[in-house]
C-alpha cells in the first residue's frame, strides 16, 4: 500500500477545512485522554509498569532471533505451522496459497494493521477470496472502501448519520442514525459470515515465546468468533510482538487497555495454544502463525531507531498529539498515522516516499509521556528529520519554501550568537507585526511563512515591550 500522491500539506489542508471531521476529532480524541487520565490515575505502580515494560521489550529485541526461534518451535510441537515472511508480498501469497488449497471463499478478518500493512484484503480479493472485516470499525472502512483514520478506532471520523447512510446504501437496509440500531444491523450481518466462513484471519497483539501462545485483545467478540468457528486459523504478527516469559504478559496486559480505551481490562482476552482441540484429542482444524519481517529487521539493524518497535499499537500518543487531533489520521497518506506513524511509515515505506512525516509534529513531548512504553518519540523524529535533511542536502534540488525555511533558519542561528542584533531584529519584528495586524491579530498574511500559519488560525500580534526590555527595566529600578 503505497503512500497516497498528495502532499501533506495538501491532505492537512482538506481535513482542516472538514468540519465533520474537526468536529468527530475533537469528541473522540478529548474522550479517550480524559478515560486514559482516570484509568491510570488509580494505580500508584504505573510508571513503574512502563518501565518494567520498556526493559522487557528493550531485552527481547536485543535477543529477537532466540525467542523467536523459541516461539516457532513451541508453536509447532503444539501442532501448528508456522511460515517466515520476508516481504508483505510473501504474506500474502502464502495466505493465498493456503486459502486456495483449503477451497475457501470467504475468510472473517479481526482488526490488524499488519493486513492493512501488507494490503491482504486486496490480495485476497484478486485470488477470489472474499475477505469480511468483523470489528465494527474496520467493517465500516471496508464498506466504505477507505483507510483507517486511527489504530484502534478506525472510524472515529465517521459520523452516525454517515454509517446511517452507508449502511442503508451498501447493506440495503432501512436508514436509521441510532447507534444500538446500526450496530444490531451489523451484528446479524456478520453472524452469517461468522458460521459460513472457511478461514478466520487475525493479527497477533502478543506472542508468548515460552508457551507457544497468541494473545489476542479485543472488546466486541468477533476475535472470539473468527478463530474458533472456521476450520483454519490464520494469525499474522510482525517479529516485534514476541514477549519472553507468560509471566511478561501481566505487565502489558495493565497498560495496554489503560492506554488505549481506558479500560482496567479489555471484554476480551483470548489464549490461542496450537489448534483448538476436539473430542478425544483430535487435532483437525488448522492454525497457522505467519511471522512477518517487511522491514522491520532494517529498523532493528538501526540502534537510534530500534526503540520504534517498541510500540504495542495502543494509539496512545495519536490521542494526545495536538497534529493529530486537527488532521485525523487519513492525512498521513498511510495506514499507521500520528506520531508512531510518522516514525514508523519512513522506516517501512522508505525515506524518500515519506519523507514529509516527521515533520508533523510539534515536538511538544506529550507522545512520549503518553507512551506506555516510554518510547522517545521527539527524539526519533528529529533523527528521521536530521536524515531527510542530510539527503535533501546531497541528493535532491529544493523547492523554493524549502529553500527559504533553510534560509531563514541559518539566519536565525547566525543572530542568536549576537545579542544586539537579535534584540534589533525583534523590534524590527514585532514593528512589522503590529503593521499587518487587523484588530490585535494577524487573521490572514501574505507574508510567508506567516501564511502557512495564518491561513487557519490566529497569531496575536505582540503589544507593548519585550521580554528583553521590561527585565532590563526591572534590574534598572
Amino acid at each position: 500500500m503505497e503512500i497516497t500522491q498528495q502532499t501533506l500539506a495538501q491532505r492537512s489542508h482538506s481535513a482542516l477545512q472538514n468540519v465533520t471531521l474537526q468536529l468527530a476529532l475533537k469528541r473522540a480524541t478529548g474522550r479517550f485522554v480524559e478515560l486514559r487520565r482516570k484509568a491510570t490515575a488509580n494505580l500508584p505502580e504505573w510508571e513503574e509498569l512502563r518501565e518494567r515494560a520498556r526493559q522487557i521489550k528493550e531485552h527481547t529485541l536485543n535477543h529477537l532471533d532466540y525467542y523467536l526461534e523459541q516461539l516457532a518451535e513451541r508453536v509447532t510441537a503444539l501442532g501448528g505451522k508456522v511460515y517466515w515472511a520476508s516481504t508483505g508480498e510473501d504474506v500474502c501469497h502464502y495466505i493465498n496459497q493456503l486459502a486456495c488449497s483449503r477451497g475457501v471463499k470467504t475468510a472473517v478478518k479481526s482488526k490488524s494493521m499488519a493486513t492493512e500493512e501488507v494490503e491482504l484484503n486486496q490480495a485476497l480479493e484478486a485470488a477470489g477470496v472474499r475477505p469480511v472485516e468483523t470489528d465494527l470499525g474496520e467493517y465500516i472502512i471496508q464498506l466504505a472502501r477507505e483507510r483507517p483514520t486511527h489504530i484502534i478506532a478506525p472510524a472515529i471520523h465517521k459520523t452516525r448519520e454517515q454509517i446511517g447512510d452507508l449502511f442503508a446504501d451498501k447493506l440495503q437496509v432501512m436508514r436509521t442514525e441510532v447507534v444500538e440500531e446500526l450496530t444490531a444491523i451489523a451484528r446479524e450481518k456478520l453472524r452469517n459470515e461468522f458460521l459460513s466462513a472457511e478461514m478466520g484471519i487475525t493479527g497477533v497483539n502478543f506472542a508468548i515465546a515460552e508457551t507457544g501462545t497468541i494473545v489476542l485483545v479485543e472488546n466486541e467478540g468477533n476475535i472470539r468468533l473468527s478463530t474458533q468457528l472456521p476450520p483454519l486459523h490464520v494469525a499474522l504478527m510482525g517479529i516485534e510482538k514476541v514477549i519472553p516469559r507468560f509471566a511478561d504478559l501481566a505487565v502489558f496486559l495493565r497498560l495496554l487497555p489503560r492506554s488505549a480505551t481506558g479500560q482496567l481490562m479489555s471484554s476480551y482476552v483470548s489464549f490461542i495454544t496450537g489448534p483448538k482441540r476436539l473430542e478425544r484429542g483430535r487435532i483437525e482444524p488448522e492454525f497457522h502463525l505467519v511471522i512477518m519481517d517487511n522491514g522491520r529487521t532494517r529498523m532493528l539493524a538501526d540502534e537510534k531507531m530500534r526503540e520504534s518497535l517498541y510500540c504495542i499499537r495502543c494509539g496512545a500518543c495519536l490521542n494526545v498529539c495536538p497534529v493529530y487531533q486537527k488532521i485525523g489520521g487519513q492525512a498521513y497518506g498511510w495506514i499507521y498515522p500520528g506520531p508512531i506513524g510518522a516514525v514508523i511509515t519512513p522506516q517501512l515505506q522508505s525515506l524518500q516516499k515519506a519523507s514529509e512525516l516527521p515533520f508533523a509534529s510539534s515536538l511538544c513531548g506529550a507522545c512520549k509521556d503518553a507512551c506506555p512504553v516510554k518510547i522517545n518519540l521527539p527524539d526519533l523524529l528529529l533523527q528521521l528529520r536530521h536524515q531527510v535533511n542530510s539527503t535533501a542536502t546531497t541528493t535532491t534540488k529544493l523547492d523554493a519554501q524549502k529553500l527559504g525555511e533553510r534560509l531563514a533558519m541559518r539566519a536565525y542561528s547566525v543572530m542568536v550568537r549576537h545579542p544586539k542584533w537579535f534584540a534589533a531584529a525583534g523590534r524590527v519584528m514585532r514593528k512589522l507585526a503590529q503593521i499587518l495586524a487587523d484588530g490585535g491579530k494577524i487573521t490572514h498574511s501574505g507574508v510567508p511563512p506567516l501564511k502557512e500559519w495564518t491561513d487557519y488560525r490566529d497569531f496575536p500580534a505582540p503589544a507593548g515591550k519585550s521580554f528583553r526590555e521590561r527585565w532590563q527595566e526591572q534590574n534598572e529600578q
